[in-house]
């Protein structure tokens, strides 16, 4: 990214630019994480780098694509094939089993059925969740949902996992657990990963720890890289 900025109610007189020119770049294989404050444009800027939405002006280029020049068939590609998305809310289909769940991503990709079925109970397994693939959300503690989302967020071999507070819902225990899952995700699988969460021993875990306040990054140093103890 080099010189996002995004504006709302523009050209009038109450316009209001949430991000001033941010420029980041992240590298294949890294695991980085964006913290700030409430307010600081974490949710403006994870939108864009997930092609949710657009910039007001500056250049975003992912993995070799120029979003600006893509149409909106070519960005509803980029976010189901390139992009893994992982949120604090789970975000999967009520009366869908995990399966199904998982299973999305692949049906949006023109995937044949019997390959979605198989790559979906494979990352299921992966994922610790094989036992509970005919399950339903609401038969799923808040750990499970979450790890649902992570097969599904990996099923279609994303260029970038993208992951939103993934665990501003759960406890310790199972914020521990579903950490895990992101480390594995980095190193077994090489998985580049943008983790946006305002918990300081989470972001520590990561490569590289980036700081947004006001719509700007003010900051940025290097993470341990290592699994901690939440």
């Amino acid at each position: 990214m080099r010189g996002i900025r995004k504006s709302y109610y523009i050209g009038q007189p109450n316009e209001l630019e949430i991000l001033h020119g941010i420029d980041l770049t992240v590298w294949p294989g890294e695991f980085v994480a964006i913290v700030g404050e409430s307010g600081s444009g974490k949710s403006t800027l994870m939108n864009i780098i997930g092609v949710l939405d657009k910039p007001t002006s500056g250049e975003y280029t992912l993995d070799g694509v120029d979003i600006h020049k893509a149409d909106d068939d070519e960005l509803a590609g980029i976010r189901n094939n390139k992009i893994g998305f992982v949120f604090q809310t789970y975000n999967l289909i009520g009366r869908q089993s995990a399966l199904k769940n998982v299973e999305l991503p692949m049906l949006y990709a023109g995937i044949p059925g019997g390959e979605r079925t198989r790559r979906a109970k494979e990352w299921l397994d992966r994922v610790g969740m094989g036992e509970r693939a005919r399950h339903q959300p609401n038969e799923l503690s808040g750990g499970q949902k979450q790890r649902v989302a992570i097969a599904r967020a990996m099923v279609n071999d994303p260029a970038l996992i993208l992951a939103d507070e993934p665990t501003g819902a759960l406890d310790s225990e199972t914020s521990r657990v579903v950490m895990d899952l992101f480390h594995e995700m980095h190193e077994k699988y090489h998985k580049t990963i943008v983790l946006i969460t305002h918990n300081p021993a989470l972001a520590e875990e990561c490569q590289r720890v980036l700081t947004l306040h006001d719509g700007r990054i003010i900051a940025e140093r290097k993470g341990s890289g290592v699994r901690g103890a939440l």
